[in-house]
């Protein structure tokens, strides 16, 4: 199977070489960032995002919470602008993430962030952004221009260089050492991505699902229920297993889809264990994973490669998610790179 060129093929495509680039461009450079950080000492991290990068600073609690030890609070951006009443950063580590690094609001997140005293980071795909300008420090994504208006490339490089910081951070040479075989894996996927297409047919008459994830992979959750949201207008909600349980489960009836995804790790039980309850009400299930116990459960198995480490299965499982995405777009007769009412940069105040 052939797919249409689009700017959002080329890009989901293009991740391995665009994870590759940051990985080799970018290791001494986060060294030198980490080295900053150690000397400043934070007492917690504040992370300002929106969209996609706000996906990634999801991804960021988790990871500098289990390995750094370190409070993560995401930002409320609206303090800084439309109320005026920035909070006290004193002792913070105030990161902001944004592919085009020029929405006011995260930048006056950093901007405050830097006036307070605070160590600011800029996560971003744009040397020449504002947000760039504002921090002291920047990690540059090395993505390549993205023209598809819904990110892929940029995220997954996001979540990348946030796991690169962590583990130098940390000190970590085994986890670092596990970042050399992302490239790899992802390229495994998208040899995938002719048979995730057709896959994505059978749902091309769908108007709603949820989409579960849960630790590290609470963000992918959110990142494919967005591609969902934004590429084929499907109302995709995303949850934690463990919210869902806590009332939204009632959605839950025959041949209603759910996406989830179970990674090797800690939260596979559960996930495996709430997917058994789904699969007696006849739900619909499209499972991402590596474990052949919750692939058998669905009727749509989107399989991952085996091996990869939890903390970095977010990397690879948002990929099938991605073309999932596309192929449902392909199947709904809509344009993948001209989703209505949005722009490639979105500017909040």
């Amino acid at each position: 199977m052939t797919l249409p060129d689009s700017f959002l093929k080329s890009e989901i495509f293009e991740q391995p070489q665009a994870l590759q680039r940051l990985l080799t461009l970018e290791h001494e450079h986060v060294a030198e960032i980490a080295a900053a950080i150690r000397r400043y000492a934070p007492r917690y991290i504040v992370i300002a995002a929106r969209g996609t990068s706000d996906n990634a600073a999801r991804y960021g609690q988790y990871l500098f919470g289990a390995f750094n030890r370190l409070a993560v609070a995401l930002a409320t951006p609206s303090l800084y602008t439309l109320y005026q009443s920035p909070p006290n950063l004193e002792g913070a580590l105030v990161i902001g993430v944004s592919q085009s690094g020029a929405s006011p609001d995260i930048v006056s997140v950093v901007e405050e962030g830097r006036r307070q005293g605070a160590l600011t980071v800029a996560v971003t795909n744009n040397r020449e952004s504002a947000l760039a300008g504002v921090a002291e420090h920047m990690l540059y994504l090395h993505a390549g221009e993205e023209r598809s208006v819904a990110a892929t490339k940029t995220y997954t490089t996001s979540l990348l260089a946030l796991a690169m910081l962590s583990a130098t951070l940390a000190q970590d040479e085994t986890r670092l050492d596990a970042l050399g075989a992302l490239p790899t894996w992802l390229s495994q996927l998208i040899d995938r991505a002719p048979e995730i297409v057709r896959a994505a047919e059978r749902y091309r008459y769908a108007e709603s699902c949820v989409t579960l994830g849960r630790g590290y992979n609470y963000a992918t959750a959110f990142e494919i229920a967005l591609k969902l949201k934004e590429l084929t207008y499907i109302l995709a909600e995303p949850y934690s297993s463990a919210d869902f349980a806590h009332g939204p489960i009632a959605l839950v009836a025959q041949g209603f889809p759910v996406l989830a995804v179970v990674p090797e790790g800690i939260v596979a039980a559960e996930l495996i264990a709430m997917l058994k309850q789904f699969r007696e009400r006849e739900a619909e299930l499209i499972v991402i994973s590596a474990l052949p116990e919750a692939l058998a459960l669905a009727q749509t198995p989107l399989p991952i490669p085996a091996g990869v480490p939890e903390w970095l299965s977010p990397l690879v499982a948002v990929v099938p998610g991605q073309i999932l995405a596309l192929g449902l777009t392909l199947a709904k007769g809509y344009a993948p790179d001209h989703p209505r009412g949005l722009r490639k940069v979105t500017l909040t105040r």
